[in-house]
């Protein structure tokens, strides 16, 4: 049986709080499009698997998120409305952001073109800019945790934890595929920190602007062992040495999210402007 609360569209997640439809989930949490009536807006509301409700650790993922978005205010990182974790679904209600996440992006339609993965580079930059500003580690940059909205959005800090706490880390923590070579050998391969996350955002952006993934799937942790992918012969070379500066295995040798928006900045000023009917688009 899956673990799920059997939940459809029209039923009652919670007083107040009724569910439109799933918009996926992962192994801890199922996500539903829900209308709020406090809010008298949609919403997504995340609510705790019911196999998980008794699990310290997605208790802690839950509170984690709990603690950690209402201290956060930026275009680039999802809102939190409110919360029960006390209630028979423990639920977190999030801001809904207009658009697919990242994957499933790339899943039907291939790599990015450059018009829209700049833009994506940017805005995950300045989110990453900010979240080290407030002394956050992410842990967890993926393309399943980026919403293409408007800006694109970070979504899912339910393993971030402050800088401190990170560095202290003896075990691995985020999703195998995305993890930084310190994250999967913490202590062995380096220390957890903020330059943690910005491989996450070159392992994204690889698959964002490539249309496949920087290493192979075939065992785990492959990015301890093997060098990345080439990219594609269409990603200007730039915006490839980019990824890969993000992608050094040693930590010190990746660039701040500030650098990596300074290196995207010029190459978004020279894509060619919009026509319309044979006309340029004077901006």
């Amino acid at each position: 049986m899956s673990d799920t609360w059997g939940l459809a569209g029209g039923d009652a997640i919670a007083p107040g709080l009724t569910a439109v439809r799933s918009v996926g989930g992962g192994e801890v949490f199922e996500a539903w499009l829900a209308f709020d009536e406090r809010l008298h807006a949609p919403v997504v509301v995340k609510v705790v698997r019911p196999g998980h409700v008794d699990v310290d650790s997605s208790r802690h993922g839950l509170l984690r998120e709990v603690d950690m978005l209402p201290r956060l205010n930026h275009p680039g990182v999802v809102r939190l409305f409110a919360y029960d974790d006390e209630a028979e679904r423990p639920y977190l209600v999030l801001e809904n952001i207009d658009g697919p996440n990242l994957s499933s992006l790339i899943s039907q339609h291939g790599y990015l073109p450059l018009h829209q993965v700049l833009p994506l580079g940017l805005e995950l930059s300045s989110a990453l800019h900010y979240l080290r500003h407030e002394g956050i580690c992410h842990l967890d940059v993926k393309p399943s945790n980026v919403i293409m909205g408007a800006p694109a959005k970070l979504i899912d800090l339910s393993v971030a934890m402050p800088a401190a706490d990170a560095r202290a880390l003896d075990h691995p923590v985020g999703s195998d595929e995305y993890l930084a070579p310190e994250q999967c050998l913490p202590g062995e391969r380096g220390t957890v920190d903020h330059a943690s996350d910005m491989w996450g955002f070159g392992a994204t952006m690889f698959r964002a602007a490539a249309g496949y993934r920087a290493f192979d799937r075939g065992e785990r942790w492959p990015q301890l062992t093997q060098e990345p992918h080439d990219l594609p012969h269409f990603v200007p070379t730039a915006l490839g040495d980019l990824i890969l500066a993000c992608l050094s295995p040693t930590a010190a040798d990746r660039p701040l999210p500030s650098e990596a928006a300074l290196a995207l900045e010029p190459l978004l000023d020279n894509l060619p402007q919009a026509r319309l009917s044979g006309f340029k688009i004077k901006l």
